[in-house]
Formats: C-alpha cells, structure tokens, sequence
C-alpha cells in the first residue's frame, strides 16, 4: 500500500480550501487523519473519500410543458 500523506497546508491545498477549514474538520473528527508525533497528517485516501461522501447527485427535472400560474 503505496499512500500519500499530507501536512494541514498541503491538505488544505490540495482540497482548495483554506488551511482553518481542514484544521477545522480535524478538531471535529469529520475527516480520518493521522498523528505521526506532534504532527497531522493526512491521506489523500482519506481526502477523497471524504470529498465523495458530500457528492451530490444531480436532480432530473421534468417538464411538463404547463404554463405556471
């Protein structure tokens, strides 16, 4: 298993978001993370399972060729 970690600015970057945010979902157990001593870090793994799990699906919309009131 071959997995890139990253720091909380690198993750912040890579999310293109702002570092504060990432620290933020650190300190509200949102996202998995890593502690290598003092240090955060953080899988790209992890990074892009949690940016699928906010996916959103698009909505199919259908016409039904009425005028609305």
């Amino acid at each position: 298993m071959n997995t890139n970690y990253l720091n909380v600015e690198q993750a912040a970057e890579y999310l293109n978001t702002s570092v504060r945010f990432v620290r933020r979902l650190i300190a509200e157990r949102r996202i998995a993370f890593h502690k290598v001593g003092a240090h955060v870090r953080l899988s790209v793994d992890d990074l892009e399972t949690f940016v699928q799990a906010g996916r959103v699906e698009p909505v199919e919309v259908r016409w039904s060729g009425g005028r609305a009131a």
